[in-house]
């Protein structure tokens, strides 16, 4: 059994990893669309290429070794869809609503893994769905639908499919040799793309799409260190500190308040996705803390 100082360690990398994620947002929120998706993909790709090249060659040579090639070809071209897809979203869209319609990504796993994996799930999961894809269209609102609310949604099918396709992946494959080959795959592509709208760029955009790229790398560690050290049904819950950490982000870096709708919708579509037993198991980590002796109290306020 797993202590709750490991558990609590693991929470904590995990909400690290959602800060990051939040922050990566936050730099293509900056850019304010004076790059284009292309460029974007391509540079970013470009620097993970640059950023887990160590990593991957500090491993033995045998763990260097790419297995299931066309699996890692359809995901590296899966993440220049959904990045592509984020930066337009997230140009045109608050953050609290375009990372509203990215969290609906586990919701879309649901249908994809019936269609891809022959994996049926039971009445509640189907019931939890339906009333997250209710959430999304509260977030979204059709009544006041933005059009780059469709490129949000783009970016959660890539990621649904991207995650589901991990199942096709062996479990001996490293973190920085799956990285590693899904940034290099998508690079030839995403050159073209690029080179075909290419505009000239300052050091200030290099800079956000640098820092974007760094931020989402520390995302996939901290959350791959955290999912080892405890079972994902323990600390799941806070993946969704993201959702928080954007809102809280999007008001005090852009002056972005999300709308009573918005909050409704966006804990329609959380509250689903989260289980009874991590909801119990953070309640008892942070709530339920045992106190220190009171020896140790008394040397404290002394």
């Amino acid at each position: 059994m797993l202590s709750q100082e490991i558990v609590r360690t693991a929470i904590i990398l995990l909400i690290l990893g959602n800060l990051a994620a939040s922050l990566s947002d936050v730099a293509v929120k900056a850019l304010d669309g004076s790059v284009s998706p292309f460029q974007y993909m391509f540079l970013r790709q470009l620097l993970s290429v640059v950023l887990t090249t160590p990593f991957w060659l500090f491993q033995p040579k045998e763990k260097r070794v790419l297995t299931h090639f066309g699996i890692t070809l359809i995901r590296s071209h899966l993440i220049l869809i959904g990045s592509g897809c984020m930066v337009v979203a997230i140009t045109y869209l608050s953050l609290a609503t375009a990372n509203a319609v990215f969290y609906a990504a586990p919701l879309l796993m649901l249908p994809l893994s019936i269609w891809l994996l022959r994996e049926y799930p039971t009445r509640s999961k189907v019931l939890k769905t339906l009333i997250g894809f209710c959430g999304v269209l509260i977030v979204l609102r059709p009544s006041q639908f933005h059009w780059a609310a469709l490129f949000a949604l783009g970016t959660a099918i890539t990621l649904a499919l991207f995650q589901i396709l991990v199942r096709k992946l062996p479990t001996q494959q490293t973190l920085p040799t799956t990285l590693f080959w899904t940034s290099l795959f998508s690079l030839p592509v995403a050159a073209v793309l690029a080179f075909y709208d290419w505009h000239t760029l300052d050091i200030r955009a290099v800079g956000w799409i640098g820092i974007s790229a760094m931020m989402v790398l520390a995302y996939n560690g901290l959350a791959v260190a955290a999912y080892r050290l405890a079972p994902a049904n323990q600390i799941a819950i806070a993946e969704y500190s993201g959702l928080i950490l954007v809102i809280l982000l999007g008001w005090g870096c852009f002056g972005e308040i999300p709308t009573t709708l918005s909050i409704i919708g966006i804990g329609l579509i959380v509250i689903p996705l989260m289980s009874f037993r991590s909801i119990r198991s953070l309640f008892r980590l942070y709530l339920l803390r045992p106190k220190p002796p009171l020896d140790k109290r008394k040397n404290i306020t002394d």
